[in-house]
């Protein structure tokens, strides 16, 4: 069978997944398969050589196990090194389950899913020479350290020695000390020490060490913790070469230092975040905006920059909670791609509606704690419901309004998401995500309570939570593409729910702090300055070229509050609402004016009203405005005001004439007067007679 350009191998594994061939082929029809399917029954073993004979033909090839993948790819490298080899998963996911018999659909779904092709996210290097800093309290870092120095180049560093016997031999140097600061990642740590001494040669009965100094500097690759203290970093355990295991559980740290040992050589890391700072809203002329991504990152990764932030991708773990809550898609997840995944999703919802199936729920679970909760569920379990197609993400924090916003208008009934119950404190921005569409769902008449946060610990409890869902209705399916940046998607997904919605609402009011909204003005009060319109970071508001204009596009708007906090005359409110109005798409009106034409030359500028104002205040109350037609300087363009300040002879800022340059002719040719002068027989000269 052949699905979207691609080859696919399907096995019921040993008939422990009821597939029924014939229905399955339908239903891969339904989503564009061509060809037939035959189930295979022991692809790994019996059956091998299907698979060997489909590895040698051309293009992809797609294989419906996970479990045998090693395998599979071995014996490909061996008979045809360019295969191009695919592995996905319907066992676990589908195929072993009280309702298998009825997921024809899903599994149609899943094989449909299976051939989009996700787009790798970008990588940055790191670099280990093998310098290790071990930091301790007592013998265990000495005893660490003899047990890496053969791997790594060591160092340890005590923060309490007291009555610690030093080894007969100094196999790597000891120092004393207190970290007071690190910072940096694999490859590139540098920490201050206070109370910095190194160990003296002579110590006998215990370690003495020379005089301590403070703010002493060093730098290493790796980080051993073994003081059971406080972290050196917040979210320590994300932080690629920094090992802190508990010093008084031996397996911990043995596992830690036999991880520390490998940290040897280039690795390389996702670059999980792209960054647009031209549309980021952090601030503007030192005026402080959006601070969303700083409030959430877990590992600092993210500070601020001036006008805009500054990423580290070497310290970012890749939770995602800033692209995730990032209101203008500035910071946008790589791993994959959100258009990518969202084509995926795509093509999932589809291809089970297409097969013939009903409300289904989608099952957002990360690859690591997701992965294992399903195959526990499936393997000790009922497995998951029918209906329940699961989609595997890099993070499950990394999901925004878009994702949610899309998901829905494909056409689910509700969405659950697997939470990892060790990341429960880095759940505020999925959080804010969640309650954001809950509020535009309920408010367009589709009732709230459908998306659902999965963190229970133990698989039958989640189990248990899957079978009993709500009967909900599925939400009308669109067939939008996930195109632009996330604005755009948003507002795709979510104008088709609007126009398929029970109770559409043109305008549904949000809370404070929600991404969409409308700017008010007290035209009263507002001078047309424009000052909000330069501190903008998204162009919802904007202006004219001729004429004193202030407008705003709503759908632009992202609620930054940088336009109030920048306006001189405090007189900019902000409004949290979706507005589903063609008004919203288009330029309206805020404020506009008459321009003032220059009383000299007639040339339009600065607004009419501001001007004969300012006027009217100076007009005999300014010493610079008392004398004559002074005042009218400020009813002119600023080219004219130039003009007329030159010319005006009584101008207090004037100095005197300039002196006429003199040049060289010039003295020349008094030189040649003055001779001519005094000539004989000039008169008055020297030599004259009278």
């Amino acid at each position: 069978m052949e699905l979207r350009g691609k080859r696919v191998l399907v096995c019921d594994c040993e008939k422990t997944m009821p597939l029924d061939g014939d229905k399955l082929a339908k239903a891969c029809r339904a989503v564009g398969a061509t060809g037939s399917l035959d189930i295979n029954t022991q692809l790994c073993r019996a059956q091998l050589g299907n698979f060997q004979q489909a590895a040698l033909g051309e293009g992809p090839l797609l294989v419906a196990c996970t479990q045998e993948a090693p395998l599979f790819g071995e014996l490909a490298a061996e008979d045809n090194p360019a295969a191009e080899l695919e592995f996905f998963n319907i066992r676990e996911t589908a195929g072993w389950s009280e309702a298998a018999k009825a997921a024809t659909p899903k599994l149609a779904a899943l094989i449909a899913a299976a051939t989009v092709e996700l787009k790798p996210a970008p990588t940055v290097t790191m670099t280990s020479e093998g310098t290790c800093l071990i930091y301790g309290r007592d013998e265990r870092a000495l005893e660490a350290a003899e047990q890496l120095r053969g791997r790594l180049d060591v160092t340890v560093l005590l923060a309490e020695a007291a009555d610690l016997l030093p080894p007969q031999r100094m196999t790597v140097p000891v120092f004393k000390g207190r970290i007071v600061s690190a910072s940096g990642h694999l490859g590139a740590f540098a920490v201050n020490v206070d109370g910095y001494a190194p160990a003296q040669p002579s110590s006998r009965g215990a370690f003495a060490f020379e005089a301590p100094r403070n703010n002493a500097y060093s730098e290493c690759d790796l980080i051993v913790d073994l003081t059971g203290g406080t972290p050196l970093f917040p979210a320590h355990e994300r932080r690629d070469g920094y090992f802190r295991p508990d010093p008084e559980n031996p397996a911990a740290v043995q596992k830690a230092l036999f991880e520390a040992a490998d940290y040897v050589g280039e690795f390389e890391k996702p670059r999980y975040v792209r960054y647009d700072p031209d549309i980021c809203a952090h601030s503007r002329s030192r005026k402080t905006g959006c601070t969303r991504c700083l409030d959430l990152c877990p590992t600092s990764a993210i500070v601020s920059a001036g006008d805009i932030v500054a990423f580290d991708p070497y310290v970012c773990a890749g939770c995602g909670q800033c692209a995730a809550a990032c209101p203008t898609g500035a910071a946008t997840y790589n791993l994959p791609g959100p258009n990518s995944l969202l084509d995926k999703l795509k093509v999932l919802l589809e291809g089970y509606r297409a097969a013939g199936g009903k409300k289904p729920v989608l099952l957002a679970h990360d690859g690591r704690h997701g992965a294992e909760t399903i195959s526990l569920i499936a393997r000790l379990g009922r497995g998951l419901p029918a209906e329940v197609l699961p989609l595997a993400v890099n993070e499950t924090t990394q999901l925004g309004i878009d994702f949610l916003a899309s998901a829905f208008g494909y056409g689910v009934s509700q969405v659950a998401v697997l939470i990892d119950p060790r990341k429960r404190d880095e759940l505020g921005g999925l959080a804010g995500q969640v309650g954001l569409i809950e509020t535009l769902l309920d408010g367009l008449g589709y009732g709230g309570g459908r998306v659902l946060l999965l963190d229970d610990p133990d698989p039958s409890a989640v189990e248990a939570q899957l079978w009993s869902l709500r009967d909900l209705k599925a939400l009308p399916a669109g067939t939008f593409l996930p195109l632009g940046g996330k604005r755009t998607r948003t507002m795709l997904a979510l104008r088709h729910l609007h126009d398929e919605a029970p109770t559409p609402q043109d305008i549904l009011p949000l809370g404070k702090g929600a991404p969409f909204g409308a700017v008010r003005v007290d035209t009263a009060g507002c001078t047309l300055c424009l000052a909000c319109v330069g501190a903008c970071p998204t162009g919802a508001l904007m202006d004219a070229e001729d004429k004193p204009w202030l407008g705003f596009t709503e759908e632009a708007c992202v609620q930054c509050g940088l336009c109030a906090s920048t306006c001189p005359e405090q007189v900019i409110t902000l409004e949290p609402r979706l507005n589903f109005t063609d008004e919203a798409r288009g330029a309206v009106v805020l404020n506009q004016e008459e321009p003032f034409n220059c009383v000299r030359c007639g040339k339009p500028f600065g607004v009419e009203r501001s001007i004969e104002r300012v006027a009217e205040q100076l007009a005999g109350r300014h010493s610079m405005f008392l004398e004559g037609n002074r005042i009218e300087r400020i009813m002119m363009c600023e080219d004219c005001r130039i003009v007329t300040e030159m010319e005006d002879q009584n101008a207090p800022l004037r100095g005197a004439d300039r002196p006429l340059v003199r040049t060289t002719d010039d003295d020349l040719r008094e030189r040649e007067l003055a001779e001519r002068a005094n000539a004989p027989g000039k008169g008055g000269g020297k030599g004259s007679l009278h």
